[in-house]
C-alpha cells in the first residue's frame, strides 16, 4: 500500500484497478469524465478501456464482458443513465457472471448537468442495488465493494458518486499495482436459457430479484458503511439521517454545538437497510432528514415509522425542511440546522474567507475567443437575415451560441434533440426555415438516428454540423471522426459526410466557417435546397490549435463602430475608453472573422490554421 493525494474520480478508477477490471467503457460527461481517464493512463496491459459513442453503447460493452466471466465498468454522468437505461433494466433481469459496476455521477445545482436526477431513485425504479460514498476514501474503497457485491449477486450494482466526491480531493491509502487482484474470466458459457430475455425467463426473474432484494436489505442493514453515530445512546431524542457529501456538511455545521443528535448516515439507499433504519429510530421523537436530489432516506423512513407504528415525526424535504432542490453545502445544512435543533449558532456555520482574499472573477458563460462554433452561427445568422427561421441547438460547447451577440439556440433539449425537434416544428410550420445545429461527438452519439428519421419521412431541414475534431465539451476525447482511439491506436475515421450520403442525403457540403463570405453563400445555397442537406462547418477546436499569428487593430483606422463586438461577441475584442476597440493578445486566436466584419478593414494580422 501507498499514500496519493487523489481526485474522487482517480481514487475510483484505481479502486476499480485494484478490483481486477478487465473492460471499462463510457462516455464523457462531467463530472464522471476523470474515471475512465485514470483507467486508461493507469491501466496494465491486458485492461481494454474505450470511450463509446454513446452511454447505451457503453453498458452494453461492459455486459457483453460481464457475460464472460471479467470484472467491467461503464462510467457516465446521470443524464447519461437515460440513454443507457434500455439496456439496464434488461441487464438487470438477466444478471451479469463477472461483476460490473455502473458508475453514474449525480449533478446536484446542476453544475453542468441540464437537469438534477437522483441516481438512487433510477436504482430502486430499475431494482438494481446503489452505493453511496461520502468522500474519496470511501469512494476507493466501494468501487471494490461493489465489484464484490456484483459478483455475489450475479447483478449489476450501481456506484453513486457526486459531484463533490467526484472532484474533492484526500490522502488516501491504495493499493500497489502488484497487489491489485488478478481475475481469469472463464469465457461466455453459451446458455439461451440464461442469457436470452424470453417472457419466461423474465417472469421467473424477476420474481428472483424482489425476492433478493428483500433479502439483501436485511444484509446491507449490517454493513458497517451504514453507520449510527453515536453507536450506542439511549438518550436521545433527536436524529440525524444524511447521506453522501450532506454527511460531512453535518458534521462541520455541528462542530461545537451545545446539541448532539444520533446521526444515521445511509451508504445503501437501495435496497433501504430498514433493519439499521429502526435500530436509529428506536427511542427517537424527531428525524431531520438532510439529503440531496430526492427524499429517498426521507420516505425510506416514514415508510419504516408507518410499518412499525412508531411514533417519530421525519421532517426533510417534503416538509420544507431541506431544500427541494439544489446542492447542499455547509452554510445550507447549518441553517436546517438551525432551525432543527432551536440553536441559531449553527446558522451561521459556514467557511469564511479572510478579509484580503480577492475577489473571483466573474466568468459568464461564452465561445472562446477564436471558437470556429462562433463564425459557423453566424455564417447562419447572416446568410438566414429576414426569413422565418427555427434554430434547433444541442447539448455541447456550441449550446453558448444562444448568447447574446448570437442568439443562435432557439431550443436545447437534450444530446441529439435538435434534429428530431426541427422535424417536429416543420410539420406545423412548413413555411420555416428549420436549422439543427449538432456537434461531431454529438453526431455519433444520438445525432444519426435523427437524420435517417428525417431523411426516411420526408422532412425539410437543413443539418448543421458543427466538427471542431473533438469532444471539446468534456475535456477533449476521442470519438470515431477522430482517428484515435482511448487506448492510443490511430484508426480509420468515419466520415461523417459518407455517413449522411450512405444515409441518402444528396446535399452535403464541408466548408471552413472562418472563410466567411463562403461560409454564407454556402448556407444560402444549401438552404434553399429541398428536403433533408446538411453543411459540415469544420475547422479545429482552438483549444487544440496553435495559432500562426494574431490579430491587431489599428487605432488611426478603428472608427469606433464595435460592429465587431456586437457581431461577434468575441472575448477577445476589447472596448477602449475612446470609443475604439483593442484586441487582447492573451485570448486572440488569429482567426480573422473580426477582419472579415469590420466595414473599415482596421483589424488585420492573424492567419487561420
Amino acid at each position: 500500500m501507498h499514500t496519493e493525494f487523489l481526485m474522487g474520480n482517480e481514487a475510483m478508477a484505481l479502486g476499480a484497478l485494484a478490483a481486477g477490471v478487465r473492460v471499462v467503457a463510457g462516455y464523457p460527461g462531467t463530472p464522471s469524465t476523470e474515471v475512465l481517464e485514470t483507467i486508461a493512463k493507469r491501466r496494465r496491459d491486458d485492461v481494454y478501456v474505450e470511450w463509446s459513442v454513446n452511454e447505451k453503447s457503453g453498458l452494453e460493452v461492459a455486459a457483453g464482458a460481464a457475460y464472460a466471466g471479467a470484472r467491467s465498468l461503464v462510467t457516465m454522468k446521470q443524464v447519461g443513465l437515460n440513454v443507457a437505461s434500455d439496456p439496464l433494466m434488461s441487464l438487470e433481469y438477466i444478471g451479469v457472471k463477472g461483476g460490473m459496476v455502473v458508475l453514474v455521477a449525480d449533478d446536484p445545482g446542476p453544475i453542468s448537468s441540464q437537469t438534477e436526477q437522483d441516481t438512487r431513485t433510477f436504482a430502486a425504479y430499475s431494482k438494481i442495488p446503489v452505493l453511496d460514498p461520502s468522500g474519496v476514501d470511501e469512494a476507493y474503497h466501494m468501487m471494490q465493494e461493489a465489484f464484490e457485491l456484483s459478483e455475489r449477486l450475479g447483478s449489476p450494482v450501481i456506484l453513486r458518486p457526486t459531484t463533490r466526491v467526484d472532484h474533492g480531493y484526500e490522502s488516501i491509502e491504495v493499493a500497489d499495482e502488484a497487489e491489485w487482484k488478478a481475475c481469469s474470466p472463464e469465457g461466455f458459457v453459451k446458455d439461451p436459457s440464461r442469457w436470452v430475455i424470453f417472457p419466461r425467463l423474465s417472469v421467473r426473474n424477476h420474481a428472483a430479484i424482489e425476492a433478493r432484494n428483500a433479502n439483501l436489505a436485511d444484509e446491507l442493514s449490517s454493513d458497517p458503511a451504514n453507520l449510527i453515530e453515536p453507536a450506542s445512546d439511549p438518550t436521545s431524542r433527536i436524529g440525524i439521517a444524511t447521506q453522501g457529501v450532506s454527511y460531512g456538511y453535518v458534521h462541520e455545521a455541528l462542530d461545537g454545538a451545545a446539541t448532539s443528535p444520533r446521526i444515521l448516515r445511509v451508504a445503501t439507499p437501495f435496497p433501504f437497510p430498514e433493519r439499521r433504519a429502526l435500530e436509529f429510530l428506536d427511542g427517537l421523537d424527531e428525524v431531520l432528514c438532510v439529503e440531496e436530489l430526492d427524499p429517498v432516506i426521507e420516505r425510506g423512513l416514514i415508510a419504516a415509522c408507518g410499518r412499525h407504528h412508531l411514533d417519530v415525526r421525519i421532517r426533510g424535504k417534503l416538509t420544507g425542511d431541506i431544500q427541494p432542490s439544489g446542492e447542499n453545502s455547509v452554510a445550507s445544512v447549518g441553517k436546517a440546522l438551525a432551525g432543527f435543533l432551536g440553536d441559531a449558532s449553527l446558522a451561521g456555520a459556514s467557511p469564511t474567507l479572510p478579509d484580503d482574499a480577492p475577489q473571483l472573477p466573474v466568468r459568464p458563460p461564452v465561445l472562446c475567443a477564436g471558437c470556429p462554433h462562433r463564425a459557423s452561427f453566424y455564417a447562419v445568422k447572416c446568410a438566414m437575415a429576414g426569413a422565418k427561421t427555427i434554430y434547433c441547438g444541442d447539448i455541447g460547447c456550441y449550446t453558448l451560441g444562444n448568447a447574446h451577440p448570437l442568439d443562435m439556440c432557439d431550443t436545447c433539449l437534450c444530446m441529439g434533440a435538435g434534429v428530431n425537434i426541427a422535424q417536429g416544428v416543420t410539420r406545423v410550420e412548413p413555411d420555416t426555415k428549420a436549422f439543427a445545429f449538432v456537434g461531431d461527438s454529438t453526431f455519433f452519439a444520438s445525432g444519426i438516428t435523427g437524420v435517417v428519421n428525417a431523411f426516411y419521412n420526408q422532412a425539410d431541414m437543413t443539418l448543421v454540423v458543427l466538427d471542431n475534431s473533438t469532444t471539446a465539451m468534456t475535456g477533449h476525447q476521442p470519438h470515431p471522426g477522430t482517428g484515435k482511439t482511448m487506448m492510443g491506436e490511430v484508426v480509420q475515421k468515419v466520415s461523417i459526410e459518407a455517413v449522411l450520403r450512405g444515409i441518402g442525403l444528396t446535399c452535403v457540403e464541408t466548408v471552413n466557417p472562418l472563410d466567411h463570405d463562403l461560409a454564407v453563400e454556402t448556407v444560402r445555397r444549401v438552404a434553399a435546397e429541398p428536403g433533408v442537406k446538411a453543411i459540415i462547418f469544420k475547422s479545429p477546436c482552438v483549444m487544440l490549435a496553435k495559432p500562426k499569428a494574431k490579430s491587431t487593430v489599428d487605432p488611426e483606422k478603428c472608427i469606433g463602430c464595435k460592429r465587431c463586438v456586437s457581431q461577434l461577441g468575441c472575448p477577445a475584442l476589447v472596448p477602449q475608453p475612446d470609443g475604439k476597440v483593442a484586441i487582447d493578445a492573451t485570448q486572440c486566436t488569429g482567426c480573422t472573422l473580426c477582419e472579415q466584419v469590420c466595414p473599415v478593414h482596421a483589424i488585420s494580422g492573424g492567419e487561420r490554421i
